[in-house]
């Protein structure tokens, strides 16, 4: 049995395609600014506020790879799945990994913004862009994703 995916709305499909350039765009910046140092960063580096102290810090790591790489390949890879061509595939299970990508991103940037909050105790606002950034996307998915894939309606067999 072949499952067959329902169109989406072009909003949809343009929107997702242009916030994960956007995405992309800011992690590559953070990403140079991590391996070039912050004073590439133009964000404040005092008060709550203070793009250098996150992005120096211990949590800026996750595994041992700088989270900006992370991003980067993150967003690199959403850019692929979220582009116009990759949206008309009729690959029933590309569908169903850009719902399950964004997710995951989702929950990453949650931990994410609770070590920002609750461990470093300042805010960076290029990582805030990325955060608000994969929320919209995951609002986004969360509207479209279950009903192109099906989910939640009765099948007649």
């Amino acid at each position: 049995m072949t499952r067959s995916v329902a169109p989406v709305p072009r909003w949809a499909i343009y929107s997702t395609f242009f916030f994960s350039l956007v995405g992309l765009a800011i992690s590559i910046y953070l990403t140079n600014a991590h391996f070039n140092g912050t004073q590439d960063l133009f964000c404040s580096d005092s008060g709550f506020v203070n793009c250098a102290k996150v992005t120096t810090s211990a949590q800026s790591y996750f595994l041992g790879i700088p989270v900006a790489v992370l991003g980067l390949c993150g967003y690199s890879v959403l850019c692929v799945i979220n582009s116009p061509w990759a949206w008309h595939l009729k690959n029933y299970w590309v569908h169903v990994a850009r719902f399950v990508i964004v997710i995951g991103s989702m929950c990453f940037v949650l931990w994410l913004l609770s070590a920002e909050l609750l461990i470093i105790k300042n805010i960076c606002l290029y990582c805030t862009g990325v955060h608000v950034i994969t929320f919209i996307l995951f609002v986004i998915m969360a509207i479209v994703c279950p009903t192109q894939l099906g989910w939640g309606t009765s099948r007649s067999e």
